[in-house]
């Protein structure tokens, strides 16, 4: 995309540009909307009049061994992937088609640009020359083609991957449409889409759409070399214990030579599990058993502040959901099938206290409908949920469930287990009856969506569109709450197709109070994510997708 011209700019990326200059959007909207359509960042900031930041800080030694604190979790299928720890694994040896940056933008990475047509419709990739798999094949569109098609494959259990697609999915066949994918030559892939679509290259940069050799078969990663196009290789993985990666000497990864890209100058990645104690990562890094975090939380942010550790900031959408799942069975009876009931729930809630008692304060309040301000489609709702724990309980008292006792899941961690704390003692305050579960780390992501009433982490996605999609769809991999919606689903489907950020408000809007509306969630606040790390480890800013780009990892020189 570097070499994109003025006179190819999609011409959406131009009215964009004109919003943000009326103020009607900020930079990071415009960012993730101009390079979305294939506008390259340092362009897209010369069209607002900003000079594009310098890249960040890299390596500037060569070799050493790297350790982090990060949950070692059972590896997948990428398309199954269901938390970015697994995937920070794989990104040693797999990559992506783009790439999200910390700033809202999105480059391309396995792909050298795409153009869109001016509908949103049609789709041109045109991969960077000379990339090479591990095994010494040439990366071809042909390829990519086989990783979409992998990708729509509704059949596969978990296969999250299929619900960014959007109509490329044929509903009678869940496959593929026939006539998507139009294989142009060696180095292009044309895909030609029934519906407008603005999210396809988000949606191919989330950590799931991480691009397989054609002679993988979805079995287990951690057995055996894995093919792929990145400079790393597994060397051993212990769920639960430490995972390594070692650079391959044997491989001539094409990122050495492309800017911004690190060099991979590590010899060795090992990430070890200390458990879900923040207390734990402390001791770690006080002990000097690692040299970065994968995240810093809580109370344990400011005593890390007062080491000499690097801090790392990023303000983010990612959250934490609380919901009733509408299909889940207790005792004989659906309670939650009852908007009423769910409606109750959320009245009882006060965002701001959830914040303060679950996260120390440390983001912004919510909304309850998961679309957040730095979102580019974010619009505000006219009619947002009332603190009202008296309305609560009246609410449950007409629904007939007055004196039904909801049992409360979480993780037994920091932040997630107080913020689901303090949400059962605001639902004691209100007369609610409630009983609290904490459940071990194993134990809860195994169930994490089957659950009738739990909390659940959210990660940021780059557009509000994406996070309707992959979480409130009817029928979805990852749709915990089993809302299933004709109306939801036909509006969120017309949002996906308007290029106009003025124009897709309008439907975002209806979209979002339909959640406050139907009681789908309570969604208490936005995160902000901090990280901290040794003084000389370059590359492992904060990251608001929680991607740990191994290529960029390294140590200044001493």
């Amino acid at each position: 995309m570097s070499d994109t011209a003025p006179d190819r700019i999609h011409p959406a990326a131009r009215m964009h540009a004109e919003e943000y200059r009326a103020g009607q959007i900020d930079r990071r909207e415009f960012l993730t909307r101009a390079t979305c359509l294939g506008v390259a960042s340092t362009v897209a900031y010369g069209m607002i009049g900003l000079d594009a930041p310098a890249l960040a800080q890299t390596a500037t030694q060569d070799g050493g061994s790297l350790r982090i604190q990060m949950e070692v979790r059972a590896l997948k299928d990428p398309r199954i992937t269901d938390w970015p720890q697994i995937a920070n694994i794989y990104r040693g040896w797999l990559e992506y088609l783009s790439e999200y940056q910390r700033d809202g933008s999105i480059r391309p990475m396995l792909l050298e640009s795409w153009e869109v047509s001016d509908d949103a419709r049609t789709y041109t990739l045109k991969l960077r020359p000379g990339i090479t798999w591990s095994n010494g094949d040439a990366l071809t569109a042909e390829h990519v083609a086989h990783n979409f098609r992998r990708w729509c494959d509704r059949t596969v259990e978990g296969n999250s991957m299929a619900s960014r697609m959007g109509d490329m999915v044929d509903p009678e066949t869940d496959q593929i449409r026939e006539g998507v994918l139009e294989v142009v030559d060696d180095t292009t892939l044309r895909l030609n889409l029934a519906s407008p679509d603005i999210a396809i290259i988000a949606n191919v940069a989330d950590y799931p759409g991480a691009v397989v050799h054609p002679s993988y078969d979805g079995s287990d990663p951690a057995n055996g070399d894995m093919i792929g196009t990145g400079p790393f290789r597994l060397e051993s993985h212990e769920v639960g214990v430490k995972s390594v990666l070692r650079r391959r000497e044997d491989f001539d990864w094409w990122g050495k030579e492309a800017e911004g890209f690190g060099g991979a100058s590590l010899d060795e990645i090992v990430y070890l599990d200390y458990g879900s104690d923040p207390a734990a990562w402390l001791a770690a890094l006080e002990s000097d058993e690692v040299d970065m975090l994968y995240e810093s939380v809580g109370e344990f942010i400011e005593i890390m502040d007062s080491l000499d550790l690097v801090k790392s900031e990023a303000v983010t959408a990612s959250t934490i959901c609380i919901r009733a799942n509408q299909e889940a069975e207790v005792d004989g009876q659906k309670p939650y099938a009852d908007v009423r009931v769910r409606k109750a729930l959320q009245m009882a809630m006060d965002n701001n206290v959830l914040l303060e008692l679950g996260y120390s304060g440390l983001g912004v309040t919510a909304e309850n409908h998961h679309v957040c301000p730095i979102h580019p489609d974010y619009a505000e709702v006219d009619n947002p949920v009332v603190y009202d724990p008296e309305g609560a309980m009246a609410l449950l008292e007409e629904a007939g469930f007055a004196d039904f006792e909801h049992e409360l899941i979480s993780i037994d961690d920091d932040w997630r287990k107080n913020t689901t704390d303090a949400a059962a003692a605001l639902l004691r305050d209100a007369g609610i009856k409630v009983r609290r579960t904490v459940l071990p780390g194993n134990t809860f992501w195994n169930d994490w969506a089957k659950f009738p009433f739990s909390s659940t982490n959210w990660n940021q996605r780059p557009l509000g569109v994406q996070v309707l999609a992959l979480a409130y769809r009817s029928g979805e991999a990852w749709n915990e709450t089993a809302y299933a919606s004709p109306e939801f689903d036909a509006k969120l489907a017309e949002a996906m197709g308007i290029a106009s950020a003025e124009e897709r408000k309008v439907v975002m809007k209806e979209l979002e109070q339909m959640l406050i509306d139907d009681g789908v969630i309570i969604q208490p606040y936005w995160r902000s994510l901090f990280r901290h790390y040794k003084q000389g480890v370059t590359g492992a800013e904060v990251h608001p997708l929680y991607e740990i780009p191994t290529y960029q990892l390294g140590f200044a020189a001493t």
